[in-house]
């Protein structure tokens, strides 16, 4: 007899609707205001304050409760290896997806909220465009059509800054990069002192490679992580969500001469709507299918988007 394996049920998921998920908030308080809501958005997602209630307070209680459980863990640890062991070890949360998904703005309001919980009042927020190569060396390298992959990131000095956060150092420092310039900039950075937790958002932070047959230790951003969540959302809707950002810049920051992308501000609409298609389709597109996609599996949690920008379904890693 042919037997055949039920995916659905062996699948390490347990997965929500909306309204499944929204009824995990419990008794968790809303303690944003329409106006900081507004704030946190990015520049052509949505945020309303039905998505603060049902998808990011559940979470938000989620999270505090995995971060307290690991606080005490430590306690014991600390009190197991003695005097050594001391410090605070910051909670890292690691915030995955594809170009235009809306990763910068479920980072601010978790954020926004996980601040607020007693246990976790200093919760710092870096993004990995900061550790992106400078554009000198990627042009030297070949690798500016590779902007965004893998192999156009400082990956060491990446996995420099996440060990000292996860050791303690005060303070750690990240890089700062500038959208308006599209470049690092040069000799500046931002500190990270002792957080009780760090957000870590980028394109491929869930991201590993082949291991070593010698089994010699290779270290992963992801190995840093103590909670890693996937955004996700179909190709077309993606691609459409990157095409109006393009736009809506096309008339705002890149009409400033001293902007990166200034070239473009003169396009007619459909110029610039074909450019925006071309580069999502031989870059964003590319790096979608070949390095970020495939990590989705490796997250704790996917939040999953439609095509209005909210949330339709959760899926959470079982324990």
């Amino acid at each position: 007899m042919d037997l055949k394996l039920d995916n659905a049920g062996l699948s390490p998921y347990r997965n929500f609707t909306r309204a499944e998920w929204a009824g995990l908030r419990a008794d968790t308080p809303q303690p944003l205001t329409r106006d900081e809501i507004t704030r946190l958005q990015g520049l052509n997602d949505r945020l309303s304050l039905s998505e603060i209630e049902e998808i990011y307070l559940p979470l938000s209680r989620l999270l505090s409760i995995y971060v307290g459980s690991t606080q005490k863990l430590f306690r014991a640890m600390q009190k197991f290896l003695g005097p050594e062991q001391t410090g605070k070890m910051p909670y890292i949360i690691g915030v995955a997806g594809s170009v235009a998904v809306g990763k910068s703005t479920t980072s601010r309001v978790l954020q926004a909220l996980l601040g607020r919980w007693p246990n976790t009042p200093k919760v710092a927020l870096v993004t990995t465009d900061g550790f992106l190569l400078p554009n000198a060396v990627l042009e030297q390298e070949g690798l500016m059509q590779r902007k965004g992959f893998p192999e156009s990131y400082d990956l060491p000095a990446l996995l420099h800054f996440l060990s000292d956060i996860k050791a303690g150092r005060r303070p750690a420092r990240a890089p700062i990069y500038s959208h308006f310039n599209y470049d690092v900039v040069p000799h500046e950075t931002v500190e990270v002192d002792q957080p009780d937790i760090l957000i870590v958002e980028g394109l491929n932070v869930l991201q590993t490679s082949r291991p070593p047959k010698d089994g010699k230790a290779i270290p992963f951003v992801s190995d840093y992580f103590d909670f890693k969540i996937y955004i996700d959302a179909d190709e077309a809707i993606l691609e459409r969500w990157y095409v109006e950002r393009f736009l809506r810049l096309r008339g705002t920051a890149f009409r400033d001469p001293a902007a990166y992308f200034h070239r473009y501000a003169a396009f007619s609409e459909a110029e610039a709507d074909a450019t925006a298609r071309s580069i999502w389709r031989s870059i964003n597109l590319v790096n979608l299918r070949e390095n970020i996609l495939p990590t989705r599996q490796r997250a704790d949690l996917i939040l999953r988007k439609g095509g209005d920008h909210e949330i339709e379904a959760v899926s959470l890693r079982k324990l």
